[in-house]
């Protein structure tokens, strides 16, 4: 077996779609941080009425409040992130009702919007403070690699479905936008450490008001986790481990806002088979924006991002990124909004593949090893006010991409607002998920046969059909709905060459439609009770083209449930105490299976003093473990197979002066 079934995490997309090959057959942009008007201290204070106006930036890329938004998104705010206990971003996402979340193995999860979830979900953006940490290399996220201090959390931004008008190619099923906060929000010194039955965390922040226009922080943190447990009771070596540290600084004089940031981290992971993973990485950004008096704004940033990941004797990827963006927001008269921009990325992947023994006959390898991908674009969207509380947006994104060039990518929103605290919207757009280095570069030798050859995989296409209403009856109670119809065109399949015979390429044999709905609310059932509540459901119908060959099969496709259900309690009790349960059921999975579950997450926090807050959180507290993301091995999951997600307690002690 070649050192894709060794389930390295680094190779993980190879047998994602599909290559257990020694036997000859397949397995069965950048966002602008935006300045909020509540400070996210504020955010556990805010009613529901106050909640619905917390600016947001990723639906328009210009700041409006949550309430206009004419988009199915979902917003986790800083309280929301500390009163859960969670430690890890795909851990705060499941707060998300729009998301599905499921842990494969240790740090490994699977991430995704309406459907198509995988350990390498590939049609699902995701920003940190602008800076995309999307990889070239399999078109998803390594979530294992990407950490940000709760404490330094402004919130999460959370779209479901298409953002390609405003964010570009892979933007197809959602966009997440996390945004952290001003170094003025931060100012004091912040310890926190905490242990329990799986894992350990200690992080430490200083920030400091340095001048009246002129804030920094300075923060570090590490985290330690165990192992999970297998099918047959024993370790599933998926232990973990990370150290990390940055910095910002935002200078505001006069009407500029310039903040630089920058971020250092190194890590590892146990492997189902040695070696141990190895990871890390850096990056630094910059971001200067300008408000005139006429009301317009200017913003441009630019980041450099290094990330690397090793399995010695195995494989590696080295990616580095360099990124420069500029937009520009004005109006035009009293009815009309306008934002356009552009930008350039450079990517260079280098993925060198080495066979597991030099006497194996199976060789994996990228031709060529190392690429550098530019990416260009130009964006503009106009914003029409065509009566009072009725709204037209169109946009356009002009990509060039450099696998499959120059596409279009148009969005059209139609929104209407009854009344203050209700909106009806209605959205057609078209979004691609563009070719990766996998698709196209990845080849596989046995002997001196050629069994998987780099192809002319072409992007995938989606034309998209959204509406949605947000509501806010009384101002104890907010709700909101959303339906979707998206059809699919030139989904990934791995096919033979004509005959069958090898060696087989990727090409684009799928296409289908999915439809679903998407519901969450908040209720303020008493001055210290607040509830939440969410469901999704999803319905798949894909289908192979004529001719195709359906190697691995329509679970090539993703593995989803049905329908998921959560609903939250939050608490605020006497005596400076603060309780928060957290229940969330999930169907069942097809492939691989994976039965239906449902777990209940809760925190107690109590603030000793004004400086110290003690606090004990349970994970996964009604089964000792669970699956999440099936048991065997498939063309949608590679890494430790059969690994159960365990019950955890953590007891954490947070100082700050």
């Amino acid at each position: 077996m070649g050192p894709v079934g060794r389930g390295c995490t680094t190779a993980r997309a190879f047998a994602i779609v599909c290559l257990g090959l020694s036997g000859l057959m397949l397995a069965p942009a950048s966002a602008f941080s935006a300045d909020a008007p509540f400070s996210a201290d504020d955010l556990d204070r805010l009613s529901i009425e106050d909640l619905a106006r917390i600016q947001v930036s990723s639906v328009s890329k210009t700041d409006q409040p949550l309430s206009d938004a004419a988009a199915a998104i979902f917003v986790v705010t800083h309280d929301d992130i500390v009163r859960s206990g969670a430690l890890s971003l795909p851990e705060m996402l499941r707060l998300a009702p729009n998301l599905q979340v499921a842990q494969i193995a240790g740090m490994t999860y699977a991430v995704s919007a309406r459907g198509f979830n995988s350990g390498a979900a590939d049609k699902l953006l995701v920003l940190i403070d602008g800076r995309s940490v999307y990889s070239p290399f399999l078109n998803g996220v390594f979530w294992e690699v990407q950490r940000v201090p709760p404490e330094d959390i402004d919130r999460i931004e959370v779209i479901s479905g298409p953002g390609a008008a405003l964010w570009g190619a892979n933007a197809v099923n959602g966009v997440i936008n996390i945004v952290t906060r001003k170094a003025a929000d931060t100012v004091g010194v912040v310890v926190e450490g905490g242990g329990g039955s799986l894992e350990q965390h200690l992080n430490a922040q200083f920030g400091a008001q340095l001048r009246p226009d002129l804030a920094m922080r300075v923060y570090g943190l590490g985290a330690w986790r165990g192992s999970d447990l297998n099918a047959a009771d024993r370790t599933a070596h998926d232990a973990f481990s990370t150290g990390q540290g940055g910095f910002r600084l935002d200078w505001t004089p006069g009407r500029d806002r310039l903040t630089l940031q920058g971020d250092v981290y190194r890590g590892g992971e146990d492997q189902a088979i040695e070696p141990r993973e190895a990871f890390g990485g850096q990056n630094l950004l910059l971001r200067w924006s300008r408000d005139t008096a006429a009301g317009s704004n200017l913003q441009v940033q630019t980041y450099y991002d290094e990330l690397w990941l090793r399995v010695p004797t195995v494989a590696s990827d080295e990616l580095r990124t360099f990124d420069v963006d500029a937009q520009h927001s004005f109006s035009l008269g009293r009815r009309q909004r306008i934002v356009w921009g552009g930008g350039v990325r450079v990517e260079t992947d280098d993925f060198p593949v080495v066979p597991d023994n030099p006497s194996s006959p199976v060789t994996q390898f990228f031709n060529p090893r190392r690429r550098t991908l530019v990416i260009g674009d130009l964006f503009g969207e106009d914003t029409l006010t065509l009566a009072p509380g009725v709204e037209l947006v169109a946009g356009l994104k002009l990509e060039n991409d450099a696998y499959v060039g120059l596409t279009p990518l148009p969005n059209v929103r139609l929104s209407w607002k009854p009344n203050e605290g209700g909106l009806l919207w209605a959205a057609v757009s078209r979004a691609t998920r563009a070719p990766s280095r996998l698709d196209r570069d990845f080849n596989e030798t046995l002997g001196s046969t050629a069994v998987l050859k780099g192809g002319d995989f072409r992007q995938e296409d989606l034309i998209a059909y959204e509406t949605g209403y947000r509501a806010q009856p009384t101002r104890r109670l907010s709700a909101s709905v959303s339906l979707f119809y998206n059809d699919y065109q030139d989904l990934r399949t791995v096919e033979y060459s004509p005959g069958p015979s090898l060696p087989a390429s990727f090409q684009n044999e799928m296409e289908g439609h999915t439809y679903g709905l998407e519901a969450w609310g908040s209720y303020q059932a008493l001055d210290w009770w607040r509830l939440s509540a969410g469901a999704n459901w999803l319905h798949k119908d894909l289908r192979f083209k004529p001719g195709s060959s359906q190697l691995g099969g329509l679970a090539i496709a993703g593995n989803d449930p049905a329908w998921q259900a959560s609903l939250r309690s939050s608490m605020d009790l006497p005596y400076q105490l603060f309780l928060d349960l957290d229940l969330r059921g999930v169907g069942d999975l097809p492939e691989p299976a994976s039965p239906a579950y449902a777990e209940l997450n809760a925190r107690l926090a109590w603030d000793v003093t004004p400086s110290l807050e003690l606090s004990v959180a349970g994970a996964n507290l009604l089964h000792e473990q669970h699956l999440e993301f099936g048991s065997t091995a498939a063309p949608v999951q590679l890494g430790a197979s059969g690994v159960y997600s365990s019950r955890s307690v953590v007891v954490s002690a947070k100082w700050r002066m």
